[in-house]
């Protein structure tokens, strides 16, 4: 498993990373982690590897775009000092120009995505030991959705960036396509977005799966 002993994990995003994280980090359940692919991944990687005391940190905020990870990065990732950084950022970014069609301010449109993604990685990845990309992504299965078109032309930003900055990437978006070839979308998220516990297990596995987690706790 790629994640060191005595690794801190910082996990940032929107709503996804956020749900019910503790304010200020590190009280409540589950060290403060929250109810979401977050406090999955601790749990799984304080019972399947305790004895390398991992510590995962969710800097997760509802609402929030890449526009809003890059006025708060310097005190939620930089000062936080991370070993690795998990980013999964771009679904408000998309979801904006959606439901909002007409308030044009908040939305970020693909350029603005890409540069400002692409900056955060650059000058945050000599620091780290690790870094992962996860894609936005949207659960519907008919790719010819608005939406869920623009949501795959943000993944494949995601994957460019991965790419040019050998960091290690998750596509969220192909792993949600496999379990709609057997759920209905409504059976995994209400609004296409938000995921219920299966939703976040099946973000927990794809990210597990890329740092080469052993499900039997073997290095």
């Amino acid at each position: 498993m790629l994640i060191e002993k005595g690794s801190k994990l910082v996990m940032i995003g929107d709503s996804i990373t956020d749900t019910d994280r503790a304010r200020p980090i590190g009280e409540g359940l589950f060290d403060g982690t929250g109810k979401t692919y977050v406090g999955m991944v601790n749990s799984m990687l304080g019972a399947t590897y305790p004895e390398r005391k991992i510590r995962v940190v969710n800097m997760g905020i509802s609402g929030n775009t890449v526009r809003d990870l890059k006025a708060r990065w310097q005190t939620d990732v930089i000062d936080l000092k991370p070993d690795w950084l998990s980013i999964l950022i771009g679904i408000n970014d998309v979801w904006r120009q959606f439901d909002s069609p007409t308030m044009t301010e908040q939305h970020v449109y693909i350029d603005e995505y890409a540069r400002t993604l692409s900056e955060l990685v650059v000058s945050t990845k000599p620091l780290l030991k690790g870094l992962v990309l996860m894609t936005p992504y949207y659960i519907e299965p008919n790719r010819n959705d608005a939406m869920r078109a623009t949501m795959d032309k943000y993944g494949e930003v995601v994957k460019d960036i991965a790419k040019k900055n050998n960091a290690i990437f998750v596509d969220l978006q192909a792993a949600f396509d496999e379990i709609l070839k057997h759920y209905h979308p409504n059976a995994i998220a209400w609004d296409r977005v938000h995921p219920n516990l299966i939703g976040h297990m099946v973000i927990t596995r794809a990210f597990l799966n890329a740092v080469e987690y052993s499900w039997n706790g073997q290095a």
